[in-house]
């Protein structure tokens, strides 16, 4: 790190359980981000903050007015425009010194595979079921640490999947394929409160920061938030010996 760094993150490094070596670690860090929208627009702007190094944004879609309600990595300027493109200059005006990989297609097969396979961590900020079985199975394969986020009217969601963890269930042991449906977290046809994307990609943005840094213990479980009463809720869960995905 060079005088300007150690002062841009001199609140974090004088954290003992970051200190200067868990900031370097940030900095070696590369990170991927699927989904540049409600969850996404959070996670991407706080890990640049933070000094996350590399961050690669993923998301084929492009903005919409009805986004700019909760997206806030984009402004009204940005409508038409890619997410992952609009993202990425927002990240950059924020920290310059972070390295931003645009992915501005769908992740599938190979593509998929390949850049969940580049990185040390990934963050599934997507709102299709779909997609977050696509995320986890990659992750699974490669072997790389999954935060998981969700939300939708006023409830969010948290999970933490390490496939380096033996104990550590999957995606696919929370929500079985065979009981899930696409439609069931669209934001578009179930509506979402603005601040809680924001609660629930800085949740998933902590998780990430403590994962990279070895900054205190990552998050075991599932963790439920209710917006309307200020509620959280925290359940155990079991790796499921019966999935598909990581049952042995």
């Amino acid at each position: 790190m060079n005088d300007d760094d150690l002062l841009r993150y001199s609140r974090q490094i004088m954290l003992e359980q970051i200190d200067i070596a868990g900031q370097e670690r940030l900095l070696a860090s590369r990170v991927l981000v699927v989904g540049a929208g409600g969850l996404g627009s959070p996670v991407a702007l706080y890990l640049a903050a933070a000094g996350v190094g590399h961050l690669s944004l993923a998301d084929a879609d492009r903005v919409d007015l009805s986004n700019l309600q909760r997206q806030i990595a984009h402004g009204h300027a940005d409508i038409g425009r890619n997410k992952a493109e609009s993202a990425a200059q927002a990240v950059l005006a924020l920290n310059p010194g972070c390295t931003v990989t645009i992915l501005p297609d769908h992740l599938d097969g190979t593509a998929m595979a390949a850049a969940v396979g580049a990185v040390d961590l990934v963050l599934d900020c997507t709102d299709r079921f779909s997609s977050r079985y696509a995320i986890n199975a990659a992750c699974r394969m490669a072997g790389v640490p999954l935060v998981s986020g969700a939300a939708i009217r006023f409830s969010g969601q948290l999970a933490v999947f390490d496939p380096r963890d033996a104990e550590s269930p999957c995606y696919a042991c929370l929500y079985p394929p065979d009981d899930s449906g696409d439609e069931a977290l669209s934001c578009a046809q179930n509506g979402v409160v603005a601040p809680l994307v924001g609660l629930i990609g800085a949740f998933q943005a902590l998780e990430a920061i403590k994962l990279l840094s070895g900054a205190g213990t990552p998050h075991r479980g599932l963790s439920t938030f209710d917006g309307l009463t200020g509620q959280w809720r925290h359940f155990r869960l079991p790796r499921d010996p019966a999935c598909p995905v990581c049952g042995v």
